[in-house]
């Protein structure tokens, strides 16, 4: 059994889990070894084009934490909220899921997407990891205002019985995606600006913690970039006969069979992570079947993004495509359709299904809550 790997980057030297080929987790340390397709591209990617991180009166991510995302697609921003603050979002979860905390049998579903009931600010939740998702993301000015209303659309991995005790190994996994399932997807598609991943549960290795591939990225920006015309949320073209279609998820399993790093999420409930946007990534197994809850908020931005910038001042999520792709600017670059186009999948459907059920059961309990309630007051009455 391996302990668990402490992901967080506020201290010398960084570690950081990778999970090898063989599905094993190993501990490297991320300056010695570490280098993914992404930080390789730094080689080709001019270095006097690569900027000098001044930490500015509004900056709230370091210099290391900055350079790190460039290099790996990702950040972790650790404590950025409480327990107690976590638990007043998942208090009734087990009731929501109709199921026991400390009965197994009643975990009838490996992973639940939770529908939403209410919704909370970020900016108030976790003040410093707000403030770097508009950093990442290139200022507040280009961030979506209803982007930081996060919503309690929580989503629950508790492993299976056959796979307990079982690891999977990340390429024999077959949830692996980018988000977004609602839009067409483009190079600068602005619906999804960031994949953000706060844990509202402590997640260790093998704990069903999200597995993530940053070493795709070079290969879904380039499937991005040489598709001006846009494809669909399975990375599907336009020519293709099921195109907009929810059949199946290989183009993205496949990617990450050629892929051979992995990083495994873990943490402290509390922690958030911001990841680009083409992060490739999968719920794992939980072989060890403890809970494990997080939610991933879609950051939206308000306009697309901007590739070919005047004044080259990209943001950070900007300069690691750029990187993926081997560019400094992509000039003259844009998409080739009138609009960009939506799509209602059907996950709508199932969670507004899973939503009605859900209200059943908070009612269920609110009444037998307020009939005890009552029947205290009684007793309490007569024995007066």
């Amino acid at each position: 059994m391996h302990e668990p790997v402490d992901l967080s980057l506020d201290h010398e030297p960084i570690f950081i889990g990778i999970i090898n080929i063989k599905g094993h987790l190993e501990t490297r340390h991320v300056q010695d070894d570490f280098k993914p397709t992404l930080a390789s591209a730094t080689h080709i990617y001019s270095s006097a084009s690569v900027p000098h991180f001044i930490m500015s009166p509004n900056s709230v991510l370091t210099p290391k934490e900055k350079e790190h995302f460039l290099t790996h697609g990702w950040v972790k921003i650790p404590g950025a909220f409480t327990k107690e603050q976590a638990d007043s979002i998942t208090h009734n979860v087990w009731t929501r899921l109709g199921m026991s905390p400390d009965d197994k049998s009643t975990w009838t579903s490996q992973r639940i997407n939770m529908p939403s009931h209410k919704s909370f600010d970020a900016s108030e939740l976790c003040p410093r990891a707000w403030a770097a998702i508009l950093e990442l993301c290139g200022g507040e000015d280009r961030v979506h205002d209803e982007a930081k209303m996060w919503r309690d659309s929580l989503i629950v991995n508790l492993g299976t019985p056959e796979g307990e005790g079982k690891p999977v190994a990340p390429q024999d996994l077959d949830g692996w995606h980018v988000d977004g399932d609602f839009f067409i997807h483009y190079l600068d598609s602005p619906e999804q600006g960031l994949l953000v991943i706060p844990l509202f549960t402590d997640i260790v290795p093998h704990g069903g913690g999200t597995m993530i591939c940053p070493e795709a990225i070079p290969k879904l920006a380039k499937h991005l970039y040489d598709h001006p015309e846009g494809v669909d949320p399975r990375m599907g073209l336009r020519t293709d006969p099921d195109f907009k279609q929810e059949n199946n998820l290989d183009w993205f399993n496949n990617c990450a069979k050629s892929c051979t790093e992995f990083v495994e999420v873990t943490g402290n409930v509390g922690d958030v992570y911001l990841l680009h946007p083409l992060m490739l990534h999968t719920a794992s197994d939980n072989s060890l079947r403890k809970v494990r809850i997080i939610t991933n908020p879609p950051i939206f931005l308000k306009e697309p993004f901007n590739f070919d910038r005047e004044d080259g001042k990209y943001s950070l999520v900007e300069q690691v495509t750029l990187k993926a792709l081997y560019k400094e600017r992509l000039e003259g670059w844009k998409i080739t359709t009138p609009t960009r186009e939506q799509v209602v999948p059907m996950r709508i459907k199932i969670q507004e299904e899973m939503r009605q059920k859900e209200l059943e059961r908070l009612e269920a309990i609110k009444k037998q809550e307020e009939s005890e309630k009552a029947a205290g007051s009684q007793v309490v009455t007569a024995a007066a």
